[in-house]
């Protein structure tokens, strides 16, 4: 988690719990805008599918045991 997030969470977790509740449809609605298919990578999963790529080019494979199915 980043500074960012983290910093985000404490201030949020001052609210009374009804404004808290406003800005978690407001960060949803945010998240919506920005990746409204949710086809976006995060960095994490852009390195893990990067790395998985080269595997394949070298001509190894996924274990189907290696994918997070849920």
């Amino acid at each position: 988690m980043t500074q960012i997030v983290q910093e985000s969470v404490r201030m949020l977790e001052m609210l009374p719990e009804s404004e808290q509740e406003f800005a978690s449809q407001f960060i949803k609605r945010l998240v919506l805008a920005w990746d409204p298919d949710f086809t976006k990578l995060t960095l994490e999963e852009r390195e893990r599918l990067e790395t998985a790529e080269k595997r394949m080019d070298h001509g190894e494979y996924i274990k189907d045991s290696d994918i997070e199915w849920d």
